[in-house]
């Protein structure tokens, strides 16, 4: 069994990711709260990525994959916006997550080969109004994610997905009400808005050994958005 590690997990896409590898994985979620957990087999670690420094004796000497969840989706026009926005999607999307790496790198090293999952946006490779601060903090983690790749293959494999917007809890305020998925659902081709299971199924997979050679790419599970006019 391999032992993977969750960078938050407690809703949305990371508990997606954790129901689907607990019977075949030792996983382990790293997030504040615990509640979710009751009646699982999912070791709990305490820890806020905002303010916290992870506590590596909690995991195992190896671990074989790691997914990054924590994100944000600060949509305002640019002239709203203050610096002080930017620095705060990065810090959160980003430099929170570098800390998480690099506390962690010598686990990922043990195992025979890894796998890092990252998650940017769709906004990072179009054009789309009201995105500056989210596109740059996900641009940031797509390059990042290339660059590490390359560093580290052949022991560590980097990917990132780059989903559009999905119904999670994150999302809510964008797709609270019907009318509001049916004009997000419209605006993809595949007419439909995505959901947790979609991006935790390409999350799964990357972590397995069925994508042993895949790395340093962006996976864009978008309903089509990003590639498809129609």
């Amino acid at each position: 069994m391999k032992n993977i590690l969750l960078i938050g997990g407690s809703y949305g896409i990371g508990l997606a990711i954790a129901q689907q590898l607990q019977s075949e994985n030792n996983i382990y979620i790293a997030c504040r709260t615990n509640e979710f957990l009751i009646g699982t087999n999912i070791t709990h670690i305490p820890f806020d990525a905002s303010t916290d420094t992870l506590d590596t004796s909690l995991l195992p000497a190896i671990i074989d994959g790691l997914v990054y969840c924590p994100g944000s989706i600060n949509l305002r026009p640019f002239k709203g916006l203050k610096p002080e926005s930017f620095e705060a999607d990065l810090q959160i999307n980003f430099i929170n997550m570098i800390k998480v790496v690099q506390s962690v790198l010598p686990n990922l090293m043990d195992a025979s080969q890894s796998s890092i999952v990252l998650f940017s946006s769709v906004a990072a490779s179009m054009g789309m109004p009201f995105h500056t601060s989210v596109s740059a903090s996900k641009g940031a983690i797509e390059g990042f994610t290339k660059a590490l790749a390359a560093e580290y293959a052949p022991k560590i494999r980097v990917n990132a997905i780059a989903p559009s917007l999905t119904d999670t809890p994150l999302a809510d305020k964008f797709l609270n009400n019907e009318q509001k998925k049916e004009k997000s659902a419209e605006r993809h081709p595949l007419k439909r808005v995505g959901t947790a299971d979609d991006i935790a199924q390409m999350a799964c997979f990357l972590l397995s050994d069925q994508s042993s050679w895949i790395s340093g790419q962006i996976h864009h599970v978008d309903g089509g958005m990003s590639s498809l006019l129609v």
